[in-house]
Parts: C-alpha cells; structure tokens; sequence
C-alpha cells in the first residue's frame, strides 16, 4: 500500500477520535458559570492542546473547531458556533503551530499561553458583537482564564509521559 494513503487514513482516524474527545469532554465534564452572560467551565481543552501538541496544526484546528462547535450545536448555544467554530480552531492550529517540531515544555507553554490570549481576545469580541456591549464581556474573562489555565496545567503535567509511552509503543506522531 502508498505510504501517502496510510498517512492520510491515521490523520483522518486520529483527528476524527480527537473531534469527539474534545465534543464528549466539552459536553460531559463541565460547569456551567453563574457569572457574567453564563459560560461554560469545561475540559474539552485538554484532548485539543495534547491533539495539537502531537499531531499538529491541521488535527488541532480540525478537532478543536469542529469539536467544540458542535458542541454548540447540540447544546442549545448555537448562536455561538461559528464563533466557536473560528476561535477555537485558531487555538488548536497555533498550539499545533508553535509545538510542530519543537517538542519541549518551553515551547508547549508558550503554545497554551498564545491559545490563552486567542481565547480571551476571541470571546470578547465574541460578546462584544452579540451583546452589542464592550463591558460585559470582561466578566467572562475570569472563567475563560480558569478553563484554559486549567487545561493548560493538566496537559503539561501528562504530555511528557504521553510522549515516552507513544515513542516505547514504536508509535509516531508529529
């Protein structure tokens, strides 16, 4: 078989579980925010950063858009997809970005710290155009923090030894 083809069908099939770690982490293991417009507190950020991380820009951007947006979707807030859809799969693709082919925890850190401010600076103008409102969307900076903060710490402390295990397992990634 091409070479070119069994490449195309593990990013296809890792990409795609990805989309649906990040659609059921998203879904199932959150807060909703009594603060603010709402919000949501959740941890579909974890599988998009170690996504990003080890498979790169495209998979980050892919399951991280489609994933979370989804999410919108289904759950009622979909007024928010495509916001969602834009934000979220700017975060995976420089996560991605920034990690392709620099595997340190240096690199990974400033990786989270870049999709901390896209997260922040997104949905703010996110509110600011639905609400029409440029103060109310300060109060959702504090969850918006939390969230990705909390992926972030959660992501580097498992990468390393998600990484050594991949690479005993003979398994390659980005």
């Amino acid at each position: 078989m091409n070479t070119d083809y069994i490449n195309r069908i593990k990013f296809i099939t890792l990409t795609a579980v990805f989309t649906a770690l990040v659609f059921v982490f998203t879904a199932f293991v959150n807060l909703r925010l009594p603060i603010g417009q709402g919000g949501l507190i959740h941890l579909g950020n974890v599988p998009l950063f170690i996504c990003a991380i080890l498979l790169g820009r495209k998979s980050g951007a892919i399951a991280g858009g489609i994933g979370m947006a989804l999410f919108d979707l289904v759950s009622g807030w979909t007024l928010w997809a495509p916001f969602t859809f834009v934000i979220v799969g700017t975060m995976g693709y420089v996560v991605g970005k920034i990690a392709e082919n620099r595997k340190s925890i240096s690199r990974y850190t400033a990786a989270l710290i870049a999709a901390l401010i896209i997260k922040v600076a997104g949905y703010y103008i996110a509110e600011w155009i639905i609400y029409k409102d440029a103060v109310a969307p300060l109060l959702s900076i504090p969850g918006n923090v939390i969230q990705v903060g909390t992926a972030a710490v959660m992501v580097l402390f498992t990468i390393n030894p998600i990484e050594i295990s991949l690479r005993k397992a003979g398994i390659r990634y980005v």
